[in-house]
């Protein structure tokens, strides 16, 4: 079925991890955003977690995730900025079996018409590792909105045409319970 669209909605088992050394459950307006958006979409949250902008425990949380087969995706906010603390696309880059390129180039080239060139400054990235889709963005809630309402709503959906992740992420397992 790969390059194919499914003619039914498939709800993933999607993870969020919020990346910061400041935000709490209480105030961590783009992890609740992702996952709000992507159970408004049909899809189930499996587990939301933050961590400080550390490379092992972002690498660790991730990892966990990639090896848990009832999880088919990871949203990722935070990090990718260039401040000396931003390190999400060095923590979770070397874990990636295959870089989506076109991930990021889509996010900057959306992104411009709300921030300009500022967009240059994003290093928001993708990729597939162990057949989970693995998706980095900015911090703020309306990149996080960015990349939901201009990218992965339609990529995380079976039904889109031509093509979407769907074929390339592990299928879905038994019905996980959300750990988030």
């Amino acid at each position: 079925m790969a390059g194919h669209a499914a003619k039914t909605f498939e709800p993933l088992n999607i993870a969020v991890l919020t990346v910061s050394d400041t935000r709490t459950e209480k105030n961590d307006t783009s992890g609740q955003y992702l996952a709000e958006a992507l159970q408004s979409a049909g899809h189930k949250l499996a587990d939301k977690r933050i961590v400080p902008d550390d490379i092992y425990l972002m690498r660790a949380a991730v990892s966990q995730w990639i090896a848990d087969e009832s999880i088919q995706a990871v949203l990722v906010t935070g990090g990718t900025g260039f401040t000396d603390r931003d390190s999400t696309p060095e923590a979770l880059q070397p874990l990636f079996d295959k870089t989506v390129e076109g991930f990021g180039e889509l996010f900057r080239q959306i992104s411009f018409n709300d921030i300009g060139s500022s967009t240059v400054q994003s290093r928001a990235l993708a990729g597939l590792a162990n057949h989970t889709l693995i998706c980095c963005m900015p911090g703020s809630t309306g990149a996080c909105r960015t990349a939901w309402e201009g990218i992965l709503l339609e990529q995380l959906d079976a039904r889109h045409r031509p093509c979407n992740f769907i074929p390339h992420i592990r299928p879905a397992q038994p019905a996980c319970e959300s750990r988030g």
